[in-house]
């Protein structure tokens, strides 16, 4: 799908204004897309195109910190809380009463979150590389190899130190974050905007935030995970014990030899997969 096919909207909430792109008619089922870190809506351009194209009406939005008219400084404004807050007061800007939520890395923390929280406005979840919550927070301390592979929080938690590594020399930290899969237009695109002022450490503070983090019961409504083996921050232990989590219907798809970055390396597979789960769910 190309770019052509997209419209950048904004959409105006309490909080500020969230900046979007989206497609695909008015009236047509509504699907929200979440990025995740350090990205920005544009990782969902060809799912959101292809969802427009089948008649969805898909909007991926520049979540908290990202937009830069919700931007706040204080690192307890990027609690768990509000970012559900934020998706729902979204949708009542959209129109939303029900619709489907699709969320990637922190995205799908959030939607995850939405979903086993607010369940009567979520008609499906897609969760993609980050598992449950919960799950996830477990597996961190009772997995070593998990263990392991989220060490780099503690990184990004450091206020300041973290900033000026993945900035420094033309911040070549940062653009390794992406171990070469994303498309190089994106990766230049997303480190242009973590280098305005303030941006990055709003991205950075929904790690920072974690300590006030609150545990997220099981999931009732119908839920697709998709996890890739090459994910250098989530491991087996996580995915494969992910289904506990959910009480309503549950499909688990590993994509084999894709990095984290499924929705930009594995852009067809993925889009195929949340196209499948939606007709599935139709009710």
């Amino acid at each position: 799908m190309t770019d052509h096919s997209l419209e950048h909207t904004r959409i105006p909430c309490p909080v500020g204004t969230f900046d979007a792109i989206a497609a695909g008619p008015e009236d047509g089922r509504q699907v929200l897309l979440l990025h995740g870190f350090p990205q920005a809506s544009m990782q969902w351009t060809h799912q959101v195109a292809a969802l427009g194209a089948a008649g969805y009406r898909a909007v991926a939005p520049d979540q908290r910190g990202y937009s830069p008219q919700v931007r706040p400084e204080r690192v307890e404004d990027y609690r768990m809380s509000e970012l559900v807050a934020d998706v729902l007061a979204m949708a009542d800007s959209l129109g939303w009463r029900r619709f489907d939520l699709v969320g990637h890395d922190w995205g799908s923390a959030v939607a995850w979150t939405v979903a086993a929280e607010h369940p009567e406005r979520v008609r499906t979840l897609t969760a993609v590389s980050v598992p449950h919550p919960t799950g996830f927070a477990q597996a961190r301390k009772e997995d070593p190899d998990q263990e392991l592979r989220s060490r780099y929080i503690t990184v990004f938690q450091r206020a300041g130190e973290a900033e000026r590594r993945l900035l420094a020399d033309n911040a070549t930290a940062l653009r390794r974050v992406f171990e070469w899969k994303v498309p190089p237009s994106h990766v230049d695109e997303y480190v242009a905007r973590m280098s305005e002022p303030g941006a990055l450490t709003a991205a950075l503070n929904w790690y920072r935030a974690m300590k006030y983090g609150e545990r997220v019961g099981p999931v009732a409504v119908p839920t697709l995970y998709v996890w890739s083996t090459e994910d250098s921050a989530v491991g087996s232990t996580a995915a494969l014990g992910n289904e506990k989590w959910v009480t309503g219907s549950y499909r688990f798809e590993m994509l084999e030899d894709v990095s984290h970055w499924i929705p930009e390396e594995a852009a067809d597979a993925l889009t195929g997969l949340i196209l499948e789960h939606l007709a599935a769910h139709s009710g």
